[in-house]
C-alpha cells in the first residue's frame, strides 16, 4: 500500500534532514543516529539522499512502522 503523498505546500513539514533528525522522531534521541545509519544498511529503512544528506519523510515512516507492525513477529521455539 502506497502512502498517499501530501500536498506540496506540506512536503517540507514532511521532510526530516539528516540521520539526527530521523533518530530524533524514530527513537526520541538525535544521538541514535548511528542507528538509524545501521537500520538504513540492513533493514530497508524508507530514506533517500540529497545530496550527501540522509533523508527520510514523517509519513513515510510511520506507514513502514505500521507494515513492520502488521507483519507480526513469531518467537522461535526453545
Amino acid at each position: 500500500m502506497q502512502p498517499t503523498p501530501p500536498p506540496p505546500h506540506e512536503l517540507s513539514g514532511d521532510l526530516l534532514r539528516g540521520a539526527d533528525r530521523i533518530a530524533e522522531f524514530l527513537f526520541g534521541d538525535a544521538s541514535e543516529r548511528r542507528k538509524v545509519y545501521h537500520l538504513a544498511e540492513t533493514s530497508r529503512l524508507p530514506v533517500f539522499r540529497l545530496g550527501s544528506m540522509l533523508c527520510a519523510r514523517r509519513s513515510v515512516l510511520l506507514e513502514w512502522i505500521r507494515h513492520q507492525e502488521n507483519r507480526g513477529w513469531t518467537r522461535p521455539r526453545a
